[in-house]
């Protein structure tokens, strides 16, 4: 609606809260918004105009969400990044979970501090063609809380979004926090005049998880960005048998290290074994997970990412689990998942096309 959207209690004929007679026509005499429309200001946000400057150079603009905080959503956002750099795209990674920022430290980019020069803050960078923003980056000690409200939030989001100088960019990704709160809102009202790609949701496969997905897919129907894909992490714990420990429960109760013994076992008796991958649930799927649910709701499912000890230790350690040759699980199921985005939404022509 060119005159913003009129509230439900608005009187007969308003003329809309971004018209100049908002709350001074005869009409809005009694109307119970009569004094927040006459004060507040008109016309288009100068910040979206900005914004939109500065997004012009970025092709494509990738969400990160999840419903429910824990599920792996900023190591899948940092994984992304380093998969879609690896490819020798132009990467920006933007992390915009205020209260939360570990994008720093999963790139292994912690103590690092933003730079100013006269084209805007300067993104600070893994590769050449990988570079990172965040409140991390601002923070005095990494143990500072950021105890914001709303509006200082949307602030820095903005401030991010129009003053970042990227340069030329295939992929800007936004590690978003979990749920539908103000920063959701923001970064969605401020891209939405640039373009935004979609969104990629990150779940867990138990219903805990999938019950605040489900309102996180509802709010990307909601605002009209596109749900690229739903991941589902964690699913079943997978790790090579040699990273297991054998324990063995004596009669006091009391567990003991076995580890060697087994070992030792298996290499005289089934040294075959040694190459297995031992896979167990972690979390109870038998709801159907988030297979199930894209299903009911008509979204695409991307695939399984099982958890994985050396995933967790990439994460820590600021680095690519692709580089890593010990993550012989995580590694081949991430990079299903982002071929499969690469190939679905045409986003292999960009680097032969240089489009």
């Amino acid at each position: 609606m060119e005159n913003g959207d009129i509230p439900e209690n608005a009187n007969e004929h308003c003329p809309g809260p971004q018209s100049e007679s908002a709350g001074k026509a005869d009409t809005c005499e009694g109307c119970p918004n009569q004094q927040i429309c006459a004060t507040a200001p008109k016309g288009p946000d100068p910040d979206l105009v900005a914004i939109a400057e500065r997004m012009a150079t970025v092709k494509h603009k990738i969400l990160v969400l999840s419903g429910k905080g824990g599920v792996g959503k900023s190591t899948f956002s940092a994984q992304l990044a380093f998969a879609l750099a690896a490819r020798d795209f132009q990467v920006g990674l933007l992390d915009v979970d205020i209260c939360g920022p570990s994008i720093p430290k999963m790139l292994g980019l912690e103590g690092q501090e933003i730079h100013q020069s006269n084209l805007g803050w300067s993104p600070v960078y893994v590769e050449s063609n990988l570079g990172v923003m965040s409140i991390g980056f601002m923070l005095p000690h990494p143990d500072e809380a950021v105890i914001w409200r709303g509006p200082r939030k949307n602030g820095l989001i903005k401030q991010f979004l129009k003053d970042v100088y990227w340069g030329e960019l295939d992929f800007l990704i936004v590690d978003a926090p979990p749920g539908t709160s103000d920063e959701h809102i923001s970064i969605v009202q401020c891209l939405d005049a640039t373009g935004v790609d979609g969104a990629i949701i990150v779940t867990t496969p138990q219903q805990v998880s999938l019950i605040d997905v489900r309102k996180e897919v509802n709010f990307c129907k909601k605002v009209g960005v596109k749900v690229l894909g739903v991941v589902e992490n964690m699913s079943g714990l997978c790790l090579s048998i040699t990273d297991l420990k054998f324990m063995k429960l004596t009669d006091n109760g009391e567990q003991k290290d076995v580890t060697e013994w087994v070992w030792g076992y298996m290499r005289e008796k089934a040294p075959e074994m040694l190459n297995l991958i031992a896979c167990s649930e972690v979390f109870d799927s038998s709801g159907g997970g988030a297979v199930k649910m894209c299903n009911e709701m008509g979204v695409p499912f991307l695939g399984k990412v099982p958890l994985d000890p050396q995933l967790c230790k990439a994460a820590e350690e600021g680095t690519s689990c692709f580089a890593n040759k010990d993550c012989v699980v995580s590694a081949p199921a991430l990079k299903k998942i982002i071929e499969q985005l690469i190939e679905t939404n045409g986003w292999s022509m960009l680097v032969s096309n240089g489009a």
